[in-house]
């Protein structure tokens, strides 16, 4: 597939009737809201310098991160499925502002843990009520919205976090992330201006046992826990991976911080072309032939990483293993396409709630090992587990 010719025939589905707008701006919340988040692990020597954290330690903060990045994606998908998208999104962001200030204010770790949890809190409002309010506008080419909207995201993760990074050298990392606060005030009110004041319109009450039928109903398939236990191993090996990788390019294969920074941004520059392109794959070819191409060049990207020393040598495996990033625009297509519209947010939010809560555990577990010397053994069961993926992934219908 060309990649050029694939990403414009995303763009070009995507226009027209005014939806472009809606699409901008919930593209740039995305981009702001996973940018920030990937600002994590490249400011985490910075936090061990001032708390004086173990790798363990700082494993627990992104931990927390991403379990609360987790935990609010039920209760999102549910007000989702009930009141205004507009709302849940521009809630979301307006937490993540809030919780910032925290972190940057906070007079000690016990503050900055607690405001971390915010921050994911914040983040886990955003997705589910993405996804419903672009595939109902979007409704015959949400692989391509998703796939776009996601690519979206990975330009905030190429561009924040090294510009976050050279504040926090030349200046102070409190000041970085102090920056980003009246950025996300001035996007929740572009969003609450631009997105449509509409859910999708269900009149079911809230957690009733009707609703609870229906949505297990349709989330015990085969192929729905195939896809779920999918994508647990799929967040925590990615979680585990970006968790670390700038820390693990500084301590084990000898970078500096700023160029370490920098490979970490091109990771997620690579996604920018990789989403789109994933996102148009599965619109054209399902589900299982997709997520197929993606994710088998990580496992031999990640097998090799231990091996590899030199700056290009590094820089071109990094380029292998962000093919993994097309997933997530696969599975998540998949999913908003399988789920009926009104309970579309409260089933994504159970899947994505679930998968992701128990895939938050990696980047505590990955930091335990690498405290105990085991940084190398850890990417290669990363590798492992990648290749568990791909063994699932060949177990779904071919029809998916």
């Amino acid at each position: 597939m060309n990649p050029i010719r694939s990403i414009r025939r995303s763009v070009g589905a995507l226009r027209g009737e005014g939806r472009g707008r809606v699409l901008v701006a919930i593209a740039s919340g995305w981009g702001l809201l996973v940018g920030t988040r990937m600002t994590y692990p490249v400011l985490l020597p910075y936090f061990r310098e001032t708390y004086g954290f173990s790798l363990s330690v700082a494993g627990l903060l992104v931990t927390i991160l991403w379990l609360g990045s987790a935990i609010g994606q039920l209760p999102g998908g549910i007000l989702a499925d009930r009141y205004s998208e507009r709302r849940v999104l521009t809630a979301g962001l307006g937490v993540v502002a809030v919780a910032l200030t925290g972190v940057v204010l906070a007079p000690g770790p016990v503050v900055v843990f607690l405001a971390t949890g915010l921050v994911g809190i914040g983040l886990s409002l955003y997705p589910i009520a993405r996804i419903t309010v672009l595939s109902s506008i979007y409704a015959d080419s949400v692989g391509s919205a998703l796939g776009v909207t996601m690519a979206t995201g990975d330009v905030g993760q190429t561009v924040l976090p090294p510009a976050i990074g050279v504040v926090a050298a030349a200046i102070a990392w409190q000041l970085g992330l102090g920056l980003l606060v009246p950025i996300f005030l001035v996007l929740a009110a572009v969003v609450w201006v631009v997105v449509p004041n509409g859910g999708t319109g269900s009149e079911r009450e809230a957690l009733s046992a009707e609703l609870a039928r229906d949505v297990f109903g349709v989330l015990r398939t085969r192929t729905m826990g195939l896809v779920t236990v999918v994508l647990f191993f799929y967040i925590l090996v990615w979680q585990s991976f970006t968790g670390f990788y700038p820390t693990y390019l500084v301590e084990m294969k000898g970078l500096s911080e700023s160029v370490a920074s920098a490979v970490f941004a091109l990771f997620f520059g690579f996604g920018v072309v990789v989403k789109p392109i994933a996102g148009t794959a599965y619109d054209r070819f399902g589900m299982r032939r997709s997520l197929l191409a993606v994710l088998v060049g990580p496992v031999l990207g990640l097998t090799a990483l231990p091996f590899l020393e030199g700056f290009w040598p590094i820089v071109a495996l990094t380029a292998l293993v962000s093919t993994m990033l097309g997933s997530g625009a696969i599975t998540q297509s998949y999913l908003a396409d399988a789920i009926p519209a009104d309970i579309r947010g409260t089933g994504l939010g159970v899947v994505r709630t679930t998968a992701a809560s128990l895939g938050a555990l990696g980047p505590v577990g990955f930091g335990l090992l690498a405290d105990r010397g085991y940084f190398d053994a850890a990417y290669l069961a990363l590798a492992g587990l990648m290749a568990l993926i791909v063994a699932l992934t060949t177990r779904l219908p071919r029809s998916s």
